[in-house]
């Protein structure tokens, strides 16, 4: 029997839709996946490289439980030239991938009935993570009209004595909003009022950016807070290391200290090829991010000009990562051949019929939305978008 926290805990429903997916093509389906949240691209050479060179060193043992010294300072080094922000070697952890370290993060800070505030929209898995705490998700509602930024005076106002953590993510899942150093500026000026809640930034897109956005964190613009916040970045976005699993994070030892005895007792450290290969990812040339980024910008522009060719559809321009939140409010309310189309749920739903893989925005707690990836080629942006266009044109 499972516990009654994993029985009140809903499985992601991104998960679901990629098992849908998945049975789909099982079944011969053809279909042109938009919801994939991970780069087209491959690994780098230089950083494959670095793996097989640990191989062949025998570098094939467990490593520390919160990852390797040459890891660990690689990523000081890496806060220290993008960021300015400077760690001590204690103040650094690695994990496999960020998604479970960000979770591991919670489980050392959060006690039942603790509110942890999130902003909607929101990456579906920050929410199930602070539930299987037995926390308490409080959103913060982001707006369209508003460019999906953080409010201050919204945010102050869902903060209460029982709030332990706010969690920040720019550029953000699902919307691409980047928050601004003033922006950042002036959610310090809350955390300052309000000292018993913590932050974990989640970082990830931080190299995909588009002009004239540009990317700074909280622990950067607001030093005096850094005794509270958690920086956690990783491998998988910028670098196409989805499947290496590394994570990493830096932040005041009290919280650096818990993830550790927690690695200790429930993990045997991250991959030690994959660590390997971090260094020489975080070491090592870092021209290619920018190419990539141009490339992720183009399909941005191309999927805009695409989405403005299907009547009832409509997105804003992202500032950064490689998805469009697509407000899909003009369909809801029609009829297609499956039945009525209550959410964008139903909406995702019908487009699979038609050969076409999205994520409905009930599942970022935003409705009615849908979000698109465009981190794969031009030419199935191009084919996906059709097969959409067809599709609703057949909605009564």
């Amino acid at each position: 029997m499972l516990s009654e926290t994993m029985r009140r805990v809903p499985a992601s429903p991104i998960g679901a839709m990629f098992e849908r997916a998945t049975a789909l093509r099982s079944s011969g389906k053809n279909l042109i996946d938009l919801s994939l949240g991970e780069p087209g691209f491959g690994t780098p050479d230089h950083i494959c490289e670095a793996a097989i060179q640990a191989i062949k060193a025998g570098m094939t043992r467990y490593t520390a439980a919160d990852g390797t010294a040459a890891l660990k300072d690689a990523v000081r080094r890496k806060f220290a030239r993008d960021n300015q922000l400077q760690f001590e070697r204690s103040q650094i952890v690695i994990a496999a991938g960020a998604k479970p370290l960000i979770a591991s993060a919670m489980q050392v800070l959060l006690n039942p009935g603790d509110k942890v505030i999130i902003t909607t929209p929101a990456w579906t898995s920050h929410v199930g993570m602070a539930e299987v705490c037995a926390a308490t998700p409080v959103f913060v509602e982001t707006r369209e009209d508003e460019g999906f930024r953080v409010d201050a005076c919204r945010l102050e106002a869902a903060i209460s004595p029982e709030t332990k953590l706010l969690l920040l993510c720019s550029p953000g899942n699902p919307t691409g909003a980047v928050a601004s150093a003033e922006e950042l500026s002036d959610i310090a000026q809350v955390l300052r009022r309000h000292p018993h809640v913590k932050v974990i930034s989640d970082d990830l897109y931080e190299h995909i950016i588009f002009a004239p956005a540009s990317f700074a964190t909280l622990a950067q613009v607001a030093p005096d807070l850094s005794d509270r916040v958690l920086t956690v970045n990783g491998l998988s976005k910028a670098y196409a290391m989805t499947g290496w699993r590394i994570g990493y994070a830096g932040g005041p030892d009290w919280w650096t200290s818990g993830l550790r005895v927690l690695f200790s007792q429930t993990s045997g450290g991250p991959c030690s090829i994959s660590q390997a290969a971090g260094v020489a990812a975080l070491d090592g040339p870092q021209e290619f991010l920018a190419e990539r980024r141009d490339i992720y910008h183009r399909r941005c522009n191309l999927a805009l000009s695409e989405i403005a060719k299907v009547p009832g559809l409509k997105a804003q321009p992202p500032q950064g990562a490689f998805f469009l939140y697509v407000n899909c409010r003009g369909y809801v309310g029609k009829r297609a051949p499956i039945g009525p189309i209550t959410s964008s749920t139903d909406l995702a739903e019908y487009l699979l019929t038609a050969g076409v893989v999205t994520v409905p925005g009930a599942a970022f707690y935003a409705d009615p939305f849908l979000r698109l990836s465009v981190a794969i080629s031009e030419k199935d942006i191009i084919e996906g978008i059709h097969r959409i266009r067809v599709a609703c044109s057949e909605l009564e």
